[in-house]
């Protein structure tokens, strides 16, 4: 259902439905998704807003404006980091956020954010966390092995709800492909009169944006709307061909094919804008399944069937069965410190063989 809403602000052709009942039950799945300033945003730009119930437009607006009172406070602190980055001359790369809202959104609220997120050269590493930790930020999660990330946290005055800021050197696991961050470094250009604060190449932007997705397996609109809005921005100088010559030349084409079918598939009109040059691949995907195996079917094809190579999904099924203990505390939403690693897979794995127990019980 809200898939069809997506669908209707990107096709012109398409017109709002009138039901209550259609926008009452949107409601749920735009709030869960924390998709409210993308819908409010694209509506009241297309001069749609009006078309739709008042109580659907009170709750966008009101969503929206909370995020975008968190969104300027978010630029405010990305910037002043990145006018240290520029100063202490280390390379950056802002990752999604504000400046992604604003370049492909059109506007600081219309993208929801609530961390901020940087790329930076692997050499730099050490430099740049002791310029995080200079600025009042502590460590959120330590580097671990396998992994291209660290997070760091700073408290906020009358909130519990601390700002975090990710340090990336890359953006894909090593251990399943043979991803290049240089190659992104090569390509990106400097962003203003800045010397060391980069953007990505358009075709660059949409190729990490679908890894992006496909890491979270397109579970949420969110994903669908960043690819969307970058396919409208630069759908003129991104090039296809080129980018999934790329992504065969870093084991990754698997992952870009699935994603990007499972796009086109719920949004064919796509092809008029920018032809897909492949076959679209046929998943068992679906939004947010609720019943019998199909969403394990579709978790098998994703997790362990996405890769280019037979040794890369038998890495990640290693990994999905003894999975690190920061994964844990990630697939268990709890905090990892201090907690016992067998206990924690203990409780991973009664977690999943309860889920799908209940699954198995919706489905008869």
């Amino acid at each position: 259902m809200c898939l069809e809403l997506v669908s209707i602000l990107y096709d012109s052709n398409k017109l709002l439905p009138r039901e209550a009942s259609f926008y009452q039950n949107a409601i749920q799945a735009i709030e869960e998704d924390g998709t409210s300033s993308q819908f409010y945003f694209l509506l009241k730009q297309q001069g749609r807003l009006d078309q739709t119930p008042a109580f659907f437009q009170q709750f966008l607006k009101q969503q929206y404006e909370q995020s975008l009172f968190l969104n300027l406070f978010i630029k405010q602190q990305t910037e002043q980091l990145l006018k240290c980055f520029e100063s202490q001359e280390i390379a950056v790369i802002p990752l999604k956020g504000v400046y992604f809202a604003e370049k492909y959104f059109g506007h600081t609220g219309a993208r929801a954010t609530s961390d901020i997120d940087l790329l930076i050269k692997q050499s730099d590493v050490n430099k740049a966390i002791q310029l995080i930790n200079s600025l009042g930020f502590y460590v959120e999660e330590e580097q671990i092995p396998g992994h291209f990330h660290c997070s760091f946290s700073k408290p906020l005055p009358n909130s519990t709800i601390p700002l975090v800021v990710e340090l990336h050197w890359s953006l894909v696991k090593e251990q399943t492909s043979r991803f290049s961050i240089e190659e992104i470094w090569q390509q990106a250009t400097h962003i203003g009169q800045s010397n060391y604060i980069h953007e990505m190449s358009p075709n660059h932007t949409f190729y990490t944006i679908c890894l992006h997705g496909w890491r979270h397996n397109m579970n949420s609109m969110k994903y669908f709307f960043d690819i969307l809005q970058v396919i409208q921005h630069d759908h003129q100088e991104l090039d296809l061909v080129e980018i999934f010559q790329l992504a065969q030349s870093h084991e990754t084409f698997k992952r870009m094919h699935r994603t990007l079918s499972i796009v086109y598939l719920q949004f064919p009109f796509l092809e008029i804008m920018m032809k897909y040059p492949l076959k679209k691949r046929r998943t068992l995907w679906a939004y947010r399944p609720v019943k019998g195996f199909k969403m394990y079917l579709d978790f098998l094809d994703y997790q362990f069937l996405s890769y280019d190579k037979v040794k890369h999904s038998v890495i990640e099924l290693g990994n999905w069965l003894w999975p690190s203990k920061y994964e844990m505390s990630n697939e268990l939403d709890l905090h990892a410190q201090g907690a016992s690693e067998g206990k924690m897979l203990l409780t991973l794995y009664k977690k999943r063989i309860s889920g799908i127990f209940n699954r198995v019980s919706k489905s008869l």
